[in-house]
């Protein structure tokens, strides 16, 4: 059938395939660096004690099957050899029916990690990269063109990740309707980045007219993707370039890369396509079933995204095959961050020797210029920045945190930048205090050479020692 290839995007689908293959690497070496403490067998919230209480048909992984930590390192692991081949372009040297198995494997591992992550894994884009990669299967390598159905699913994805933003936008917070959002954004933001400060200080007309730029990216824009070319070219470049402007702003992990490379699918690149032969009728067949059945379960991330009751970021079935997204309906006006810290002394008075904590990305000293960490993606930073807004984000986690400071937890510790106590003498005690941190002005940065400052608003955690750690997971 003719119809059903699209020949001339072959090189849309090179490209995509192996920028999509670069953020599954990175997602499985956040998870292989990162899972002993926030999963592990002592992590902060255990997998073996979430898999006893949670059945597989609500959360299919292959960890309900089994799980040790070495045995999940393994997958990690294995989810980073087989992405980092298909970067380095297998696929196209396997038979199709071998390629798509190729992609299966990614996808079939990062979901058995997202679906026992829990709180850690609770992001919109765990959910994006796996729908993206689940449609990416159906792609097919040089032996076949690009199906233009599946061009039309990942146009689809692209749609929804946009439109469903900028309706969430409209009808959360109103000061994205006032066009005055960026006011505190790029100060409130979970985890800024090295040039966030310069962003928070530009002058405020310019902030405006980047709002009114974003609405009209993600409200009008995305139906422009479903027309003939050159417009949708247009209208996927302007949003790869909006999405540059966010990377440029603050570390929002893969977010923003992971809508560039859908943005990339729909871009037509001039170039003459290759000779294939026609596509082979056991593939046609897979690939409009499964079409058809995605189709299908789209009706309710799409009755979500028009409902006036908008829910961001949730996921309709345990394959998150189809899911509905959005960001930042919402935006602080206040910048909260809980600050920890430990003592050796013998009693855990005020004066007593407090040392602080410091964290990779999340802000703590007030000298410490962020850095960019994107699209690797900074769990327990990004967490901290929830239990600031609330403790109930928290209470699942915290207690068991502290308790692995005061055992000066060697896992625990590589997910810091820097503890204060030497590795075989931990804290007596440790502390969580609350602080209001914001932006410094020019004159305040030249003075001081501090990009924040921060002011104590109330304890979050009295001093505790390892006895007296009560809430666990």
């Amino acid at each position: 059938m003719e119809w059903f290839t699209a020949p001339d995007y072959w090189l849309s689908r090179l490209v995509f395939q192996r920028a999509l293959a670069v953020l599954y690497l990175v997602a499985f070496l956040t998870a292989a660096l990162q899972f002993r403490a926030l999963i592990g067998e002592r992590g902060m919230l255990p997998v073996p004690r979430y898999v006893a209480r949670v059945p597989f048909a609500r959360a299919p992984s292959l960890f309900q099957l089994r799980y040790s930590d070495r045995f999940f390192a393994g997958c990690a692991w294995a989810g980073c050899a087989v992405s980092a081949a298909l970067v380095a372009g297998l696929d196209s040297l396997l038979p199709l029916w071998g390629a798509m198995l190729l992609w299966l494997v990614p996808w079939a591992l990062y979901l058995s990690i997202v679906n026992v992550g829990q709180t850690w894994y609770s992001f919109g884009w765990e959910s994006l990269l796996l729908e993206t990669g689940f449609v990416a299967v159906l792609l097919g390598n040089d032996e076949v063109a690009p199906p233009i159905v599946v061009l039309f699913l990942l146009r689809w994805l692209l749609f929804r990740v946009e439109f469903g933003a900028g309706l969430i936008k409209m009808r959360g917070d109103e000061c994205w309707r006032k066009l005055t959002c960026l006011d505190h954004h790029h100060e409130t933001q979970p985890m800024p980045g090295p040039l966030s400060w310069f962003f928070h200080h530009l002058p405020r007309p310019l902030h405006r007219a980047e709002v009114a730029a974003n609405h009209v990216t993600q409200l009008l824009v995305p139906f422009l993707l479903f027309t003939p070319q050159p417009v949708a070219t247009a209208a996927a470049a302007l949003m790869i370039v909006t999405q540059l402007w966010l990377v440029l702003s603050g570390n929002f992990a893969w977010l923003n890369w992971i809508t560039i490379v859908l943005a990339l699918s729909a871009v037509q690149f001039p170039a003459d396509p290759p000779s294939v032969a026609g596509a082979p009728l056991w593939y046609e067949v897979v690939v409009l079933a499964v079409a058809a059945v995605l189709v299908l379960l789209s009706y309710r991330p799409v009755r979500n995204m028009i409902s006036r009751r908008q829910v961001m970021n949730r996921t309709f079935d345990p394959l998150h095959l189809v899911n509905t997204y959005g960001a930042f309906g919402t935006v602080s006006r206040v910048r909260y961050e809980v600050v920890i810290e430990g003592t050796a002394d013998e009693a855990p008075r005020e004066n007593a020797d407090w040392r602080e904590y410091e964290f990779k990305g999340k802000p703590g000293d007030p000298r410490h210029w962020p850095r960019q960490f994107a699209p690797y993606h900074l769990r327990l930073d990004w967490l901290m920045w929830f239990a600031a807004l609330s403790p109930a984000y928290a209470g699942s986690w915290f207690g068991v945190l502290v308790e692995r400071l005061l055992e000066n937890d060697r896992a625990t510790l590589r997910l810091l930048r820097r503890s204060p106590f030497p590795a075989d003498a931990p804290p007596r005690f440790v502390r969580a205090r609350l602080f209001r941190y914001r932006y410094t002005t020019w004159r305040e940065l030249r003075e001081t050479g501090a990009c924040w400052e921060r002011t104590y608003v109330r304890e979050f955690l009295p001093p505790t020692r390892l006895a007296e750690v009560a809430q666990r997971p």
